[in-house]
């Protein structure tokens, strides 16, 4: 597996010289070392460092390695200093907070969504002019201020849902009692519960621990059923109520949240009492490995699970069902909680380097290849030409229901109070779980934690 679980507050990028771009400001280098980094930078004919660097706080740990690696590159080109640091998972606000008070503050860090632009918004540069924001295909992905600055822009736009394994849900469409004989019959939660209890009974004859991976409820799992499972409910009050946002959620559809979470839970690759103890890498691991036929996550999730023994050709994605009427026409959850701002504090020589380093990472061969065949990106940028689009069959399955003409489902859950709120909500989630809580403090969390939050923040 690719991806490397963060048990540290953050990931620190070391490398033998500062010119490579990685590594904490505060880190230091042996002469030594520096000099050899001239040396190769002068042989390559590039040109000196200028007086501005890059401080990134990166908020992504699966594509630590893939910014740390491009950073290095625009470093050996340009002799400019790029660092990159990662939060851990579940961190980011935390960590933003401590590096954001320190002498050398990140340049480049990242809001996810309006409330998130709420609590940064007195830091962020105005990028209207900047090259970055004339690549943007639509203003949609621009965070914007009161008077009409562009606060944040979205680098990367996802799609999550359920994603399956085509062969193992095919074996399981040819036993004799299987509830359909496609995975195209999956239309709504109904079906999608009948399926799943189905493959639970014939786990064994099926060659599979359980239906579902693991609903891990650890740091580096959790934010899957606190967060993106819970934008289902979310969406849908908002679509009831024709809003975009408010201060006190209902709750209306909270049952239906109960009933996917209890199917996730009960038809399983584990007891409900081990979830506090799996992680999202054990979940990635059990479907890659074949172990579960379903598993929930996102696009981003295909280098973890591709190279395995699923083939790029089974792997799909159903759209998240809940149990609403009309569902038959949802599709998959596609948004972005990924906004670049910088930081309009830094130095003038600082800011202009981080516009230099944006640009170049997305009009460049090397960035635009980084981004797109590295990271598996799909982004909002008119940079991005045919081939430089992402290779990902999750990327594939999402575009089948465009295509089809389903509605997705948008990323509501950027509009949730605080982290302390989603963090309340997983605490409830995992006691329920267990068996040591009941749904009641669900909902408690969920409703009267969100209005405590939003009160809060004013």
């Amino acid at each position: 597996m690719r991806k490397k679980l963060l048990a540290l507050l953050l990931v620190l990028t070391t490398t033998s010289a500062l010119l490579a771009g990685c590594g904490s400001k505060e880190e230091t280098t042996t002469t030594e070392d520096t000099s050899k980094a001239q040396e190769e930078v002068a042989d390559e004919g590039k040109t000196e460092a200028t007086d501005g660097s890059v401080y990134y706080l990166n908020f992504k740990p699966e594509q630590a390695e893939q910014w740390e690696g491009l950073a290095k590159k625009y470093t050996e080109q340009t002799g400019v200093e790029v660092t990159v640091v990662t939060a851990a998972s579940g961190t980011y606000e935390s960590t933003l907070k401590s590096e954001m008070a320190k002498t050398e503050a990140p340049t480049l860090f990242q809001v996810n969504g309006p409330v998130g632009l709420a609590s940064w918004k007195d830091y962020c540069y105005d990028l209207k002019d900047s090259k970055l924001y004339s690549y943007l295909k639509s203003d949609d992905f621009a965070l914007k201020g009161d008077a009409g600055e562009v606060m944040g822009i979205a680098y990367v736009i996802e799609t999550y849902g359920i994603i399956y394994n085509k062969a193992l849900l095919a074996k399981y469409c040819e036993l004799p009692d299987a509830a359909v004989k496609s995975a195209d019959e999956i239309k709504n939660f109904a079906t999608l519960k009948a399926v799943a209890e189905g493959i639970q009974a014939h786990k064994k004859d099926l060659g599979v621990e359980g239906a579902f991976a693991s609903t891990g409820m650890d740091s580096s799992s959790d934010w899957r059923f606190k967060t993106h499972l819970a934008n289902l409910p979310i969406y849908y009050e908002y679509q009831q109520d024709g809003i975009g946002s408010t201060e006190a959620i209902k709750g209306t559809f909270l049952d239906n949240y109960k009933q996917i979470f209890d199917l996730y839970i009960n038809n399983s690759t584990c007891s409900p009492n081990l979830l506090s103890s799996k992680t999202g890498e054990d979940a990635a691991s059990e479907f890659a490995l074949g172990e579960a036929v379903f598993y929930q996550n996102g696009t981003w999730a295909y280098g973890d699970i591709a190279g395995n023994d699923v083939a790029d050709e089974d792997i799909g994605m159903l759209p998240i069902y809940i149990g609403v009427d009309g569902e038959e026409n949802q599709g998959l959850c596609t948004g972005s909680e990924n906004y670049w701002c910088v930081n309009k504090n830094a130095s003038k020589e600082d800011i202009q380097a981080t516009l230099d380093f944006l640009d170049w990472a997305v009009s460049s061969d090397e960035g635009r290849d980084c981004i797109a065949n590295e990271m598996g990106f799909v982004t909002p940028f008119t940079t991005f030409t045919d081939e430089y689009l992402a290779a990902n069959p999750l990327l594939s399955a999402a575009n089948e229901y465009i295509a089809a003409g389903k509605t997705a489902v948008s990323w509501t859950f950027t509009t949730m109070p605080s982290e302390n709120w989603k963090n309340g909500v997983g605490s409830a989630l995992l006691e329920y779980a267990q068996g040591t809580g009941d749904w009641s403090a669900v909902k408690t969390a969920f409703v009267d934690g969100w209005a405590k939050e939003y009160a809060a923040s004013k």
